[in-house]
């Protein structure tokens, strides 16, 4: 049993000699390297910077940045199959707006890119779109998660409003959030 107010309660040691900044880098085992790097650069638009060889990691590796950082994400060849989804549940690439979002899912549409989920989860409000990679990876690309101050107010509970669409989340948001398409013809797009 998950006991969620104990657990809520835990916090960082007062002690602790380092400041954690971000996740720098992601990386994954991929049955096929080539497939793979084909689907984070034409789908999801990253660059390679670098490229190993098997001679220098078994199964060979590539780097792929979305940023100034060198890599954001790391392919290393030779998985045995696709990935089980034990391990790694998702993770999440965020965009500057709302239009991007609803852009982005239908360029995954157009690459039949299978979607798993779109809309509004609940804590943290974030307006998404989820999908696979090649190997099966849930990936995610969001706009608006909610931002924790110095104050350390955290949105309550009562407070989240799931949404099974990127319509239905922009239609029902949260308090505070102001979801606004900056094109408004991507809604109608939508309907279409």
């Amino acid at each position: 049993m998950v006991e969620v107010e104990k657990i809520k309660r835990l916090a960082a040691s007062q002690d602790q000699p380092f400041d954690l900044q971000k996740i720098g880098h992601v990386v994954l085992r991929v049955t096929d390297l080539e497939r793979s790097a084909r689907f984070y650069t034409g789908v999801l638009g990253m660059k390679i910077s670098d490229v190993y060889s098997e001679e220098l990691a078994p199964g060979g590796m590539v780097f792929m940045r979305f940023n100034t950082d060198h890599h954001g994400i790391a392919l290393v060849g030779g998985a045995p199959g696709p990935g089980e989804r034990h391990e790694l549940h998702h993770f999440a690439f965020e965009v500057a707006t709302l239009d991007e979002v609803f852009r982005a899912r239908e360029h995954l549409r157009r690459h039949q890119v299978p979607i798993v989920f779109e809309g509004r989860r609940r804590a943290g409000a974030q307006i998404a779109v989820e999908f696979l990679d090649p190997d099966g990876h849930n990936l995610e690309i969001y706009w608006g998660v909610d931002q924790v101050g110095s104050d350390q107010w955290v949105r309550p509970a009562e407070q989240w409003r799931g949404a099974a669409s990127l319509e239905e989340a922009v239609a029902h948001p949260v308090p505070g959030q102001r979801p606004r398409l900056l094109d408004p013809t991507l809604l109608e797009h939508s309907r279409a």
